[in-house]
């Protein structure tokens, strides 16, 4: 946001996220982006709200962030040498004037097949277990990716550009301008 020329405040939300049951991945993600942002426009009514929520789709199964060592390998296996789609959901809100907005993009990215060793010192720098699907494109992870399709800032885990036009019509809209 910051790049966009935002500035903002960071409020992590520690809701209960309901696991994947067989909906459309992006109505899950959207669905866990609005959950996250109404727990934090509650608080805060008259600011507007984004939340967001990543997740990783690969033959029809979702992947979210790894529990352990095991389950990081697992994922990075199954993602080796595959097509696999992200989807990044967002939410706007602001509650005193009863808008909800929920927005979603997928980027596909590819990984070239990985070895074990390689999965394995990725695993040992601990960066897996934050990140959904076990990866994360911004850090060493990187190299594991050799083609995308679509947004990168996605894949990363934030739809940047979409954000951008999608906020500029909200306020547009609503006839909104933001504090700096």
């Amino acid at each position: 946001m910051e790049q966009i020329g935002l500035s903002f405040k960071t409020h992590a939300s520690s809701v209960y996220e309901p696991p994947y049951t067989g909906r459309l991945p992006a109505e899950y993600a959207m669905e866990l982006a609005q959950l996250k942002a109404s727990v934090i426009a509650d608080q805060y009514p008259s600011a507007l709200i984004v939340g967001s929520d990543t997740i990783v789709i690969v033959d029809e199964q979702v992947l979210g962030k790894p529990v352990d060592a095991n389950a990081a390998f697992e994922m990075l296996t199954l993602l080796s040498g595959r097509t696999h789609q992200v989807v990044t959901a967002y939410s706007l809100q602001l509650k005193d004037r009863a808008i909800v907005q929920n927005h979603f993009m997928t980027t596909q990215v590819h990984f070239r097949h990985l070895d074990f060793d390689e999965i394995n010192k990725y695993i040992g720098s601990g960066d897996p277990f934050d990140k959904a699907g076990a990866y994360g494109i911004q850090d060493y992870s990187g190299v594991f990716v050799d083609k995308i399709e679509g947004c990168f800032y996605n894949v990363v885990g934030f739809p940047l550009s979409d954000f951008n036009i999608k906020l500029k019509y909200l306020l547009a809209e609503y006839n909104l301008t933001l504090k700096h």
